[in-house]
């Protein structure tokens, strides 16, 4: 770490440790850190979120950001159930007090002489109504029931109150990608608004590696795959379906016959169909797309945005159900499962759309009109770079 004399500025960086919100905030703050190299940026999460993020993503920290653990509000000798959820309810209430004491650390570790500055990513949302909401400037309605769960709600309130306070807001996402309407309102009401572009997403898009530097050989296999042939499927770090969905999907996978790339954890896979990965296992592999089935969590439809592949969802929790929404309104580049669950009969109805059918091939022209106007927004003299200088 450079030395704290040379230090004359405090960042604090406070990260929510679901899903992949601590890794989203990480990568910005690596970015901030790179360009203000004589500030100094405190990252704070719990243990085990800054535990996984910085042994598991072997990201290039800068040496001037450091990790501090936060208490997550879990009991000792707690046994978990393996449902990421219930770890939400004693982490928010944990809620402020353990980031106060994770920042007082963080304070006295430098010195005590640095200006202290928090700097917070939020979503807008209203949460816990059946009623659809048609107020929102430049979006098509939506049901606000699919934000219900009370953990978003309290955390959005907490979020809603403090939101007029800030100095500025950092937005994942590009300002190109805004109706006129919804970016004319959120600037009336917050004008230091600031869209820097895709945090986890670099773009432009990095070569790839040698195939033969793959260790799971998914490069390899994937270079004697057809363009846009594969169905490329994931839910993230915290969202997996019920097993049954599991089994309905594989079956569906086996029946389609079409090549795939599956990225399920190990603890899930005895929810698959018996005899399914020794039977296909020249189709696939469980570890150029032509299709990318998810939750529709905000970083995998950024990631799919900006590689230029349609999608297949089946919002799970939260945010979700928002995100699938707005890329089914905004541009049609997402097919929502029938019934919001995964049946073998719908996912192949799904697959049929988007992998066989004019609809799918509308869909793939107009997400790779949207992956141009996102590759141009992160340009030197275009809007994300300016708002991140800013």
């Amino acid at each position: 770490m450079l030395p704290t004399q040379s230090l004359k500025e405090h960042v604090a960086i406070l990260a929510f440790p679901f899903g992949s919100h601590d890794l989203t905030i990480l990568r910005l703050a690596c970015r901030l850190a790179r360009a203000a190299p004589n500030v100094q940026f405190s990252f704070l999460t719990t243990a085990k979120s800054n535990d996984s993020i910085f042994s598991t993503f072997k990201l290039d920290v800068p040496n001037n950001i450091r990790a501090y653990n936060v208490e997550d509000g879990v009991p000792a000798n707690d046994v978990f159930s393996g449902n990421p959820v219930e770890r939400l309810d004693p982490f928010l209430k944990a809620t402020p007090a353990n980031f106060q004491k994770g920042l007082d650390v963080a304070v006295i570790y430098g010195r005590g002489h640095a200006s202290l500055s928090d700097m917070v990513v939020v979503t807008k949302m209203v949460a816990n109504s059946n009623q659809t909401l048609e107020v929102i400037p430049g979006l098509s309605p939506m049901h606000v029931r699919h934000s219900k769960e009370t953990f978003f709600s309290y955390i959005l309130s907490k979020i809603g109150c403090v939101l007029p306070r800030s100095t500025a807001i950092v937005m994942n996402f590009c300002q190109e990608l805004y109706p006129t309407a919804l970016f004319d309102d959120l600037k009336s009401m917050f004008p230091a608004l600031l869209n820097v572009g895709f945090f986890t997403q670099e773009l432009p898009l990095p070569p790839l590696p040698p195939s033969d530097s793959d260790a799971t050989e998914c490069l390899s296999w994937l270079d004697k795959q057809s363009s846009k042939s594969v169905e490329y499927i994931s839910f993230g770090t915290a969202a997996t379906p019920a097993g049954l969905e599991l089994k309905a999907l594989a079956e569906a996978v086996e029946e389609r016959g079409i090549p795939y790339l599956w990225c399920l954890k190990d603890d899930h896979k005895h929810h698959l169909p018996n005899g399914f990965i020794r039977r296909i296992s020249k189709q696939g592999k469980l570890v150029s797309t032509g299709v990318f089935v998810t939750h529709c969590g905000a970083n995998s439809v950024f990631e799919s945005v900006a590689n230029g592949v349609p999608m297949i969802c089946r919002p799970m929790f939260g945010v979700h159900w928002r995100m699938d929404v707005w890329w089914r309104k905004y541009g049609e580049l997402v097919l929502r499962v029938e019934g919001d669950v995964f049946t073998k009969s719908g996912v192949l109805k799904s697959l049929k759309i988007v992998l066989g059918q004019e609809h799918g091939k509308q869909m793939r022209e107009r997400i790779r009109t949207l992956k141009e106007l996102v590759l141009k927004a992160t340009e030197p003299s275009t809007s994300a770079s300016q708002d991140f200088k800013t």
